[in-house]
């Protein structure tokens, strides 16, 4: 169970000229699209293709990025994650938890770059250094 490459196949991006008067709720969601087994060259082996988009949102609607893409992934048993996807468009949940996982490490942090290009808040909480006089109050 491995995750052999990812590339991104595009990137849409868009900030509404809206005023932004209240807290902005950011959200990102990752969703497969479609599953197949594909043969690597390079490695000699059957993986499993998984066309993917990545959109975060912002309420109140001030902007938008999506980014789509193909993630290559080994698992024990590509037949198993096969039929489980051909029968109820789900996962198994070992597979889902470390697609999931690593779509929502790459993705977020070119969603990051993104929104700061935009001039939009980022998808996670940014860490803030604060004086050690106020961490002690």
């Amino acid at each position: 169970m491995a995750i052999v490459g990812l590339s991104f196949k595009s990137i849409e991006a868009r900030k509404e000229p809206e005023e932004i008067r209240s807290e902005i709720k950011v959200n990102s969601v990752p969703r497969i699209n479609s599953l197949k087994q594909i043969r690597v060259p390079t490695i000699g082996k059957e993986v499993l293709s998984l066309d993917f988009e990545f959109a975060t949102t912002y309420d109140p609607k001030v902007g938008e990025i999506k980014i789509g893409g193909e993630l290559l992934y080994m698992a024990k048993d590509n037949k198993e994650v096969l039929a489980k996807w051909e029968k109820e468009k789900k996962l198994p949940e070992t597979a889902s938890l470390e697609i999931l996982n690593y779509l929502f490490r790459r993705c977020l942090i070119k969603v990051s770059v993104i929104a700061e290009d935009l001039q939009l808040p980022p998808p996670i909480p940014m860490p803030k250094i604060t004086p050690k006089d106020a961490r002690e109050k």
